[in-house]
């Protein structure tokens, strides 16, 4: 009687990316030190940018999960790579019962980044339903980062307040604000509480596609 042995053999690939813009976080932080900003027109490059990844994970079932400043890196025509993949999953997850909705707030305390973790991974009803909007809302706090060069939680989490508190009540855009009611409002669209009220990828680009076509500003100010 002959004995097979099945193996699997497990290919890990490290791909490294150098990019002499670095991170948008990075770029954030140096206009931050100069007094600068970053102009509407490039916000919205970037955003448009992030938005196309966004929607090529979840046309394929995907969601990101952690998606930051820190993990968006910029080419030098602004173009956004999305990198740090270690979080995503597949997007609809459907939760029956206590003990799968503690699993997912453990998962998505140890792999979700506090400050722009979604409001539904805080406190996981025990009957939900867990999809790509989650990207949607760490979307709305990366468009936030773009035009105040901080986090809308970042001062929260710093100060040891409850960011899981913080993310039940609208956000606050500060005033005066430079940029146009379009963009203010596009903001306030994607940072909503409640999920099922979020735009899709999808509404966003048509937003974007929008303002770009009738702003005026041609000015990008690369730094």
């Amino acid at each position: 009687m002959k004995k097979c042995v099945s193996m699997r053999l497990c290919i890990h690939a490290w791909v490294w990316v150098l990019l002499q813009k670095g991170s948008l976080w990075s770029v954030l932080e140096k206009l931050r030190d100069k007094g600068s900003f970053m102009p509407e027109r490039r916000i919205l490059k970037v955003l448009q940018g992030i938005c196309s990844g966004l929607k090529a994970m979840h046309d394929r079932g995907y969601a990101h999960r952690d998606l930051k400043p820190t993990n968006v890196l910029l080419e030098e025509d602004d173009r956004p790579l999305l990198m740090d993949l270690g979080s995503m999953n597949r997007s609809r997850m459907e939760v029956k019962g206590t003990r799968e909705a503690m699993t997912v707030q453990d998962w998505a305390a140890q792999r979700c980044t506090i400050s722009y973790r979604a409001p539904e991974l805080f406190n996981v009803e025990s009957h939900c339903v867990i999809d790509d909007r989650t990207d949607i809302w760490s979307l709305g706090c990366v468009l936030y980062s773009m035009m105040f060069l901080e986090g809308p939680y970042d001062m929260v989490f710093q100060k040891g307040d409850s960011v899981a508190l913080a993310v039940q009540n609208p956000v606050t855009i500060p005033q005066p604000c430079s940029y146009s009611e379009g963009l203010q409002n596009l903001l306030s669209s994607i940072m909503v509480s409640n999920p099922q009220e979020r735009p899709d990828v999808n509404w966003i680009l048509d937003q974007i596609q929008d303002m770009t076509c009738s702003s005026p500003n041609t000015q990008t100010n690369m730094v």
